[in-house]
């Protein structure tokens, strides 16, 4: 297997924790290029043009970070990153996916329509150019906001977000944090128990994948 990183986004690096947490160690390979753009073999190998990415031995090419996860639990399943059985999985899947949605994909909005690299770069892997739309800025600061107030009330009484065991949500949330800080978003003040988290998971060896 080999797995296809950049080391400048967001998703690959929930790969990288998910790696670090499982202790699994995979040949890797950057695929960055100038301009903050991948590079064209890559893009020839896997026309998708996002990362991450995992090459099986056979050839098989999976993208998506919690594809691949959701492939590596299967090969290695402990410490379950996923959830420990049916219930703890459709939480974790939960808060996974309420992460991604509310948080990733609203630091996105604020990044690629903000960031000068990405002038008709508004959607990642586009092979079409897509301008940056000024509007979707505030509409993602917004949801921002509403994302942090959310996520500190989930964790008013949990230690981590589906509960007491540190999982795959915990990682995308973290990514979608990282994210909005190179905008200049960061929890607010009052977030007391999402501060606490972060807190916590910036002292785990995987934070700094």
């Amino acid at each position: 297997m080999k797995f296809y990183d950049w080391q400048l986004a967001p998703n690959p690096k929930r790969l990288r924790m998910f790696l670090v947490e499982k202790g699994i160690t995979l040949p890797t390979e950057q695929v960055g290029g100038d301009g903050v753009k991948l590079r064209p073999e890559f893009i020839q190998k896997y026309p998708q043009a996002t990362v991450p990415m995992l090459e099986l031995d056979d050839g098989t090419c999976i993208g998506e970070a919690m594809a691949i996860c959701r492939y590596l639990e299967e090969l290695h399943p402990e410490p379950r990153l996923l959830g420990q059985d049916a219930k703890e999985r459709a939480i974790v899947e939960m808060w996974e996916r309420r992460a991604y949605d509310e948080g990733m994909v609203a630091a996105a909005e604020v990044f690629r329509n903000t960031h000068p690299a990405f002038v008709d770069r508004g959607v990642p892997g586009a092979a079409v150019a897509i301008p940056q739309i000024p509007a979707l800025v505030e509409r993602g600061r917004i949801r921002l906001d509403l994302f942090f107030d959310k996520f500190d009330r989930q964790l008013a009484d949990n230690r981590f977000l589906a509960g007491p065991r540190f999982s795959v949500a915990d990682i995308t949330a973290w990514c979608s944090i990282d994210l909005a800080g190179f905008s200049s978003i960061g929890i607010p003040d009052r977030c007391k128990n999402l501060k606490r988290w972060q807190a916590e998971v910036a002292a785990r060896p995987s934070a700094k994948a």
